[in-house]
Formats: C-alpha cells, sequence, structure tokens
C-alpha cells in the first residue's frame, strides 16, 4: 500500500501488482449536489467534490475501469487516463453507466473494440439505453463494443481473475469484484453469507456507505463499519457517499483505525 497513514495495517502477500485509483465516491446526485448550500456542498475541502462511483484499476500496463457513471468523460480527463482495456459494470443503474458513449475516444486511438464485462441485466440496460452502438445498421463514429456475458462465476479480464460479489441493492442483484486480496463493494445493502465467504482473508476491501441515517437500498456508516468487522480486512475504505454524510475531515476522525473516507483521486498500490 501506498496509503501511508496505513501501512502498518497491511501485510500485502500478493505479489500481483495492483494500483487502484478512486475516480468518484459520490453517490447518484454526486457532491455539491445542485442547488444545495449545506456545510458538505459548500466544503473547500477538495475531498467533499464527489463524482459519480468508479474505480480505475491498473497492473502490468493493462487498466479496466468499474462502472462508468455520468461523470466518466470527466474522470478520464482529470486522471488522464490514455488507455483503457475494459470496463466491467456493477448493475445497471445510470449513475453507473451512463457514460459509456465516451469509450468511442478509447475505440479511435486504440483501433479496437472495447470489452465490456456484463451480467444479464446490465446487458440489457445496455442494449435499451445505447440501441444504437447494438444497432444492424449502425452510424459512423459510435462505440465499438465485445460484450462479455458474466454470472456469478469467476471470470478473466486479460491475465487477471475478478471474483463477482453478489449484494442486494433494494431488490437487485449487483455485483462487487474481488481481484486478488482487493474487494470493491458498492451499492450494498443485504450481503448473503456464503457471498461473504468470498471475501475471506481479504486486504483492502472498498465498501459503500451512504449517510449516518438508515437507508432502504444502501448501507448507512453503522451497517457499512458492522459489516467491515464481519469481513475484518487489513485495510476499509468507504465510498459511495452522500451530502448527508457529513464533511470528509468530521467524519473521518471517529473512524476505527484501520477504516478511512475514500476520496477521488486516491491512489493505493498493493
Amino acid at each position: 500500500m501506498q496509503d501511508s497513514n496505513f501501512k502498518q495495517y497491511l501485510n500485502v502477500e500478493s505479489t500481483a501488482a495492483l494500483k487502484i485509483t478512486f475516480l468518484g465516491t459520490g453517490t447518484s446526485q454526486g457532491v455539491p449536489v445542485i442547488a444545495c448550500n449545506c456545510s458538505v456542498c459548500s466544503s473547500a475541502d477538495r475531498r467533499d467534490k464527489r463524482l459519480r462511483c468508479s474505480v480505475l484499476v491498473e497492473w502490468d500496463g493493462h487498466a479496466i475501469v468499474i462502472d462508468t457513471g455520468p461523470d466518466f468523460r470527466q474522470q478520464m480527463l482529470r486522471n488522464k487516463v490514455k488507455n483503457l482495456d475494459a470496463v466491467v459494470f456493477t448493475h445497471e443503474h445510470k449513475d453507473h453507466l451512463a457514460g459509456l458513449d465516451d469509450i468511442r475516444a478509447f475505440n479511435f486511438f486504440s483501433g479496437k473494440h472495447m470489452d465490456i464485462y456484463a451480467n444479464t441485466f446490465v446487458e440489457a440496460a445496455l442494449k435499451r439505453e445505447f440501441a444504437y452502438i447494438f444497432a444492424d445498421d449502425k452510424y459512423p463514429g459510435i462505440p465499438l463494443v465485445n460484450i462479455h456475458s458474466i454470472t456469478k462465476e469467476p471470470f478473466r479480464v486479460l491475465d487477471k481473475l475478478f471474483t463477482p460479489i453478489e449484494v442486494t441493492h433494494y431488490r437487485l442483484p449487483v455485483f462487487g469484484y474481488r481481484i486478488d486480496d482487493f474487494a470493491y463493494i458498492t451499492d450494498a445493502k443485504t450481503i448473503a453469507d456464503e457471498e461473504i465467504e468470498k471475501l475471506k482473508n481479504i486486504d483492502v476491501l472498498v465498501i459503500n456507505a451512504l449517510r449516518h441515517h438508515v437507508h432502504p437500498s444502501h448501507f448507512n456508516l453503522e451497517e457499512a463499519l458492522q459489516f467491515i468487522e464481519i469481513v475484518n480486512p487489513q485495510k476499509a475504505y468507504l465510498t459511495h457517499l452522500s451530502h448527508q454524510m457529513g464533511r470528509h475531515a468530521d467524519v473521518e476522525e471517529n473512524l476505527p483505525p484501520n477504516v478511512r473516507i475514500a476520496h477521488d483521486g486516491l491512489v493505493i498500490e498493493m
């Protein structure tokens, strides 16, 4: 890990090198919220500026993103991403797939179709929301994709194994992913015991925590911390935060020593 505040909590044994960049750590409205003047939305702390949720995962010269939300173009430009091998989707909500059209820039510069990994629900949503991509008579310049259908079974993206972790977002199945000893889970409210088993001996866990008050489809802070205790990672980061969580600095003061709030632009290496 390069997060120097927490090296003492990690003993990474995997020889695989992963670099994780948090492209966005906000919930569906982002932070600041349009027209809101609360202390979080008006904060001068850059950590309180949150685009919609996504991460960039890099290893051995390869790069994939998990989810392409409405801020995908801005995230690629802000983080100077020049090459992208694949997109892996968690679920079909707009704040996780609305930016897919902007992969066409990568098509243009690479001369290749983009590999997309999606379950049947996400695939149906992509074909509905981006029907022009899949039309028989394609308009010039549209995104070019290769869809790979995934289930709860582990699958490979290039040479890296991804293990889906199925969680429930109200009634909607959502995939989190374990990659080596790193796990990324967003939009979770309930997680079955057999899925938690897939997180055994994890080094780094990223988990959603929307706000302090209970929510019908997301972990609140208390539930996220309880889940972290169950999984017992060496280090955990909270993501998918709303402005109702409070200011980054204030909330982080009261977290357990191995738990921190992720912020846009945070990079960890393991």
